[in-house]
């Protein structure tokens, strides 16, 4: 059943009975002045699983994936990968610990082919063969077609699935995506979500935040809701959608989630 109550405080994310959870984020929260950008944020992201954490704009998605891979300390909490607490851990160190990202915007090398922007990452991570991986990756994505044209000059849908390629060529063990379906045809997309699958399949932990609500019920195993920095509703996409609260929060905005 769902678990999200205004009247039970905080939503705590945990999944009682969770085994192999890689990434544990515990009651984090990030102010910046007067303003709480998230507030005691508490989830487990299991291996093996794509764990979807879905709100509207300004919800506090991308500050608690930056707060994850290292680019915003938090005010209060913990983030731990494997029961390792690294919270005070650098942005580089986190990727050498098998944490990878894309990001809201895309952040591709424009000015190098889209080979080059794989294979930087797997020469970064010391891959026995980084040439051979960033062909690998780029066929996994769909994007091999494009190794050589200059990053910023292919469409966006095949920026973003660049970022993806360079995100797997360091074997990430945490994978964070956000937003990666945005500039995807819909074919492309369903392509895409069985990547998802295939990753999580192979035992990788996947961190989605994502717009496109159709492609987050079909693949996330688990979500977790955030409005106004706070968690507002967890559990399974179908009790998620259920959630009255979940329903409210969303009226206007993805009204799809309410049907």
């Amino acid at each position: 059943m769902s678990i999200s109550t205004r009247e039970a405080g905080p939503i705590n994310g945990r999944r009682v009975g969770s085994e192999d959870v890689l990434l544990a984020i515990s009651d984090v929260t990030v102010r910046f002045g007067g303003l709480v950008a998230v507030s005691d944020v508490s989830l487990d992201v299991p291996a093996g699983q794509v764990t979807g954490l879905i709100g509207p704009n300004g919800a506090g998605k991308t500050t608690l994936f930056n707060v994850v891979s290292g680019l915003q300390a938090p005010t209060h909490g913990r983030v731990r990968l494997n029961d390792v607490d690294i919270t005070g851990w650098s942005a580089a160190r986190r990727a050498r610990a098998g944490i990878a990202r894309t990001f809201q915007r895309l952040e591709v090398f424009g000015s190098l082919s889209v080979r080059d922007n794989v294979l930087t990452a797997a020469e970064l991570s010391s891959a026995p063969a980084p040439a051979a991986v960033a062909d690998e990756m780029l066929a996994r994505v769909g994007a091999s077609a494009y190794a050589d044209a200059a990053a910023d000059a292919v469409p966006t849908g095949v920026a973003r699935l660049v970022e993806v390629a360079r995100a797997l060529a360091i074997s990430p063990h945490v994978l964070l995506l956000d937003e990666p379906s945005s500039g995807l045809s819909p074919s492309e997309t369903e392509t895409f979500g069985q990547l998802l699958r295939d990753l999580a399949a192979a035992g990788t932990a996947v961190l989605l935040v994502e717009h496109d609500v159709d492609l987050v019920m079909h693949v996330c195993d688990y979500l977790h809701v955030l409005d106004f920095g706070r968690l507002i509703g967890a559990g399974t996409p179908a009790e998620v959608r259920a959630d009255p609260i979940v329903q409210t929060a969303y009226l206007g905005a993805t009204p799809e989630l309410a049907s």
